[in-house]
């Protein structure tokens, strides 16, 4: 694949991910989490080769070495649209969660997961903590553990509900991008970046 086409990757679909990773036995390991994982990973400065990067994640999650080349292929892609979506001029980052048509409640508590796995994979990577980031990226981070948190009603379905849901979420997608923006800066160097190009997904 050249690095034309792989301009074009997209996010993995949620529910197909999550199947592959409980054909995995990773009964617990939601695709919200493991996306904000590798976001904070790559928010932080680090970069995988495809080896690397599975092993990262299995290190991370506590899982066994995944067997399906599914699983590896979704990992992958997951990593690719993230890494490009991130440094796209348009802003383009889309966070993985479950789609528009699921319960409110679980749409909120997979938002809170992905914030979770953002600041777990922001803080494991040892190139930037956060007194690295300026106040305001500090404060944002403050802001994402507070949206850890974040819960609904089992009966919220309003309209002024979901607004507020889509509120939360596009601060968490700007959030995303202000920390990868302060810790990414054209002319630094990128921890754990491997001698070779962006890997290619096959």
């Amino acid at each position: 694949m050249t690095h034309e086409q792989a301009a074009s990757v997209e996010l993995p679909d949620f529910d197909t991910l999550a199947d592959w990773l409980v054909e995995e036995g990773a009964l617990t390991v939601s695709p919200a989490e493991l996306h904000g994982l590798l976001a904070g990973q790559l928010a932080a400065g680090a970069r995988f080769d495809p080896t690397t990067l599975l092993q990262r994640i299995q290190q991370l999650l506590d899982l066994e070495p995944f067997s399906g080349a599914a699983v590896r292929t979704g990992v992958m892609q997951l990593y690719l649209a993230t890494l490009q979506q991130f440094e796209a001029p348009d802003f383009s980052l889309e966070l993985l969660l479950p789609d528009d048509d699921q319960p409110l409640p679980i749409r909120a508590d997979a938002l809170g997961v992905w914030c979770s796995g953002f600041l777990s994979g922001f803080g494991l990577q040892e190139r930037k903590g956060a007194q690295g980031l300026s106040v305001e990226g500090q404060e944002t981070l403050r802001d994402l553990a507070q949206i850890v948190q974040i819960s609904t009603a089992a009966d919220a379905d309003s309209e002024e509900d979901e607004g507020d849901l889509m509120e939360v979420q596009e601060y968490v997608r700007m959030a995303a991008l202000l920390v990868f923006s302060e810790c990414n800066e054209p002319d630094a160097p990128a921890a754990d970046a491997p001698a070779s190009d962006t890997p290619v997904l096959h």
